[in-house]
Order: structure tokens, then sequence, then C-alpha cells
């Protein structure tokens, strides 16, 4: 089995306080220089160790499988918008859910959720087949022509739910799910073979733990790897969901890191973590736990991330407080690479609608309390809340990252 690593990255990543990191390529040389950047900090320097599924993900041009207009992200650790409510998944989770596989090049592949068509594309020089299924049609026959045009020939896609597999191509080696259903589809594991693996993001909405599945006598043995958030597995999967999210009476969960980490620090609640350590302190503002951030190095990630789902015709305001401690801390390769705390706001399609933020923090300081409060946009349906270093260096500290809404 495969040990979880330390760090992953999150869907809609709009990184806050680090618009440094946006570099944009326009030429194939650029765009080759920028993913194999990419690969060397945010692939490799984070503990992807497969040479093989490094060498898929280098080789693989992101930026083919994104629209024209998104093209200058596509080689930052990010997932990215790619239309239909959808996002193309972050280089490192695409990576790190393949290596999670143990791809081998006798293996029958499924995959649930093509999307761009990205992860298929990576599975491709890994394994014998790949069959993608991708519920949205418009999204399914675009990630179609590109991989048609980009030549993977043992790539297979069709337009159907997911839930359901593909039954005459089955059995599969391997399943891959790139959405999340509140449980694993039962058709699914009918079509996974004794003994083989499947890895898929299992829970809440935005409650999810990604998990590594092996099919043992029938049955499902499963190893939690950890937190994340991916965009739900519509139709059938999705009608049948019991726990859904309440956008009336968003909240942020275990703001003040009370709850025992998962694995490896791994807080519950939050999720795409990066260099956070759990510390013990009756000293802590609140409880006798906080996390703490620690860099060296500008410009790398260090952070933890919240989603949740808002209604802005409803919450009119909020309010984000959070109580932080500084040591040393210096910003990164620009001024504004500084520790913050933020929530960006999407509509019902995933896109933008703005950032309010908490800080920035520098310099060395004791334990204080921030806030601001913002009015909610109207169109919102969801939001991020990201606590962490963004690029800056030395240590910080966040404790009772709290979030106060008002209604009509």
């Amino acid at each position: 089995m495969i040990k979880p690593i330390f760090t992953i990255t999150l869907f809609l990543l709009s990184i806050a306080f680090w618009p440094s990191s946006i570099l944009v390529g326009q030429t194939k040389a650029e765009f080759e220089f920028l993913r194999r950047d990419m690969v060397e900090k945010h692939v490799v320097g984070v503990g992807i160790k497969s040479p093989k599924v490094i060498e898929a993900i280098l080789k693989t041009e992101r930026h083919e499988f994104m629209p024209v207009s998104m093209r200058d992200k596509a080689y930052l650790d990010a997932g990215v918008p790619i239309g239909e409510s959808q996002t193309i998944s972050s280089p490192f989770i695409v990576a790190y859910m393949t290596e999670s596989l143990e791809p081998k090049e006798s293996d029958k592949v499924l995959e649930i959720g093509t999307g761009s068509g990205y992860q298929a594309a990576v599975l491709s020089p890994l394994v014998k087949e790949v069959y993608s299924i991708e519920i949205v049609k418009s999204l399914g026959e675009k990630a179609a022509r590109t991989l048609r045009r980009l030549k993977y020939k043992n790539v297979f896609t069709k337009i159907g739910d997911g839930y359901k597999g593909w039954p005459s191509k089955a059995p599969f080696n391997k399943i891959i799910v790139t959405c999340s259903p509140e449980k694993v589809p039962q058709p699914l594991v009918d079509q996974l073979v004794e003994g083989g693996l499947m890895v898929v993001p299992v829970g809440e909405r935005y409650q999810q733990t990604l998990y590594l599945f092996k099919k043992v006598n029938g049955q499902l043995d499963a190893v939690p790897l950890r937190p994340t958030l991916f965009v739900p597995m519509t139709g059938n999967a999705e009608d049948s969901r019991i726990v859904k999210p309440d956008p009336r009476n968003p909240f942020v969960q275990n703001g003040d890191f009370e709850l025992k980490p998962l694995t490896e620090d791994f807080m519950p609640g939050w999720y795409y973590q990066r260099k956070l350590e759990w510390v013990k302190d009756t000293s802590a503002p609140k409880g006798d736990y906080f996390v703490k951030f620690s860099n060296k190095e500008p410009g790398t990630a260090a952070h933890l991330m919240q989603g949740f789902a808002i209604d802005g015709k409803t919450v009119k305001s909020v309010k984000l407080s959070v109580s932080v401690k500084c040591k040393d801390v210096k910003a990164g390769f620009f001024p504004y690479d500084l520790p913050g705390a933020s929530i960006t706001f999407y509509d019902e399609l995933r896109r933008d609608l703005g950032r309010m933020a908490v800080g920035p923090f520098r310099g060395t300081k004791d334990w204080k309390r921030y806030y601001k409060e913002v009015r909610v946009p109207s169109k919102a349906r969801e939001a991020l809340v990201r606590i962490g270093m963004f690029g800056a260096t030395g240590e910080v500290s966040f404790d009772d990252v709290r979030t106060t809404f008002k209604k009509d």
C-alpha cells in the first residue's frame, strides 16, 4: 500500500496573497519550462516518488487540457475551472492519486469523471487501457476531441453516469474516481477485480476523505489517505446523498484545532495542508492546541483550507476572526507574499466572486486577535477559507479561526 505523504493541493486554488506564483507561458518552450518547475517544486518536492508517475506528469502538456483563457494558470499547483461547474485537478493531486493506484503496464483502468481528460492522459503511458466516463456531455465530448488530437490511442471515453461504471468493459484492475460520492457506488465495487485497487474521495459535500480501497473477498478494505475536497459525483450518486450541506448556516469546522489529526497531523475538517505542525500548548488562545506553519524557502506553499456552502441571498455579511502569532516572518519573493487568513466566494458555476482577507502579518508578534467583516456577494454559493504563509518565510501560528454570519 502507498503510505500517505504530507501535502496536497486544492480544487479552485486561487492563491490568496500569492500572485507572484502566476506566470504566463505562451510558447511551447515556455510551457515546458513552467511544467518542469512545477514538477520539481510541487510533485517531486512534496513527496511523489514513483519515477514513472513523475515522468508521466512531466510529459503531459496540462495546458492542452485547459481553456485558452486559463492557460496562464496551467502549471500552477492548482485546480482550475474548466466550465460546467467542473475543474481540472491540480498536478499534485493527479500525481498522488495515480501513484496510489500503483499502475502497471497490464492494467485496465476505469476513470469516473473525465473532466478535461488530463488525468486519463497521465494514466495513458502507465497502463494498458483507460476507460473514462463523463456525465456532462459538453465536457466529455471536448475531452474526447483533445485526447484524439494529442493521439492518446489507449484512452476510451463515453458520456454516462459514472455511478453505474462501464459494465461492458469490466472487470477493471484499477478504478480512479475524480469526483466525490457520499459512499462508494456498489457497481464500481462489482466491476473491480479481486485484489484490485480503487482511489476515491468519499464523504459529505465539504467534508471528504480520500481513500485507497483494495477488494478482498468481494469487500473493500479501506486505507484513509487524507482529508480532501472534490466536486461532487452527480447523477445517481448525488440524488441518493443523505447528508446535504445547508447553505443558510455556514460555519468553520474544527477552527480551534482541538480534534485529533487523522494521520501525520492531517487536521479534521481541513484539507490540502502543507508544512503544518499540530502544537499542544496550554497558552493557546482557545483550548490546548493550535497549528503552526514554518517555512524557510520563499514562495513555498504552507497552508490549510476549508470549504462550505453559502447562500448569498440569505447570508448578507461575514466576519472572519482569527488568533495569530508570528516569529521572524518576512515576505517571500514579493512584498505581498505574507501570511494571512481569507475567504474567497464562488458562484454556482464556481467562478471567483472576490476575496476578503485578514492580515497580512509580518515580523515577530505574540498572540493577538484579528478580524474583518464584509458583505457576502448575493451570487455566492460556495466559499473557501484559507490560512497560511502564502510564500512568506518564518513561523506563523493560528488558532480559533471563526466565521460569524449575519442574515436578513
